[in-house]
């Protein structure tokens, strides 16, 4: 018998100005295997009383202690098959812009949480993020640029 069951889990990718104006990503830094030391979106398992976005909010407030963000929308949905080295998952990811830089502080699985500059995060020596979070920020800037939302020059 094939097991076809998949985990299913969610990502939020925060972006906010700083006082200068440059546009930042909020990223965690895993503290667990896989991928400990790396840094990676805040996001995790969703729990099974809870929608996608139910629980992108629970992760964001635990790994980094920022609270709901007003309005977000999907970025999309990542379910590569190999994605995740722990097997099959499933994730949607979410997308917020928020008007100033909220103090994060690393929580639950997360050994830190920092604010990035964008284009940092999206240059090649930057370093691979975990998982593919990397598809996942592109996208979410590409959908910001979609809605009129320049965040990289």
């Amino acid at each position: 018998m094939k097991d076809n069951n998949a985990s299913i889990t969610t990502d939020m990718v925060l972006f906010a100005p700083d006082t200068a104006g440059t546009w930042r990503v909020l990223l965690i830094e895993r503290g667990h295997a896989p991928f400990a030391g790396r840094w990676a979106l805040p996001g995790g398992y969703v729990d099974p009383h809870e929608t996608f976005a139910t629980a992108a909010v629970r992760e964001l407030a635990e790994e980094t202690g920022v609270g709901e963000p007003e309005q977000f929308e999907q970025v999309g949905i990542y379910d590569a098959p190999n994605r995740d080295p722990r097997g099959r998952v499933v994730s949607v990811a979410f997308a917020a812009v928020l008007d100033h830089l909220p103090d994060a502080v690393g929580g639950d699985d997360a050994r830190q949480a920092r604010w990035w500059p964008v284009a940092d995060v999206l240059a090649e020596d930057f370093g691979p993020l975990a998982f593919d979070h990397d598809q996942i920020v592109t996208d979410a800037v590409d959908l910001l640029m979609q809605n009129g939302i320049t965040l990289v020059h």
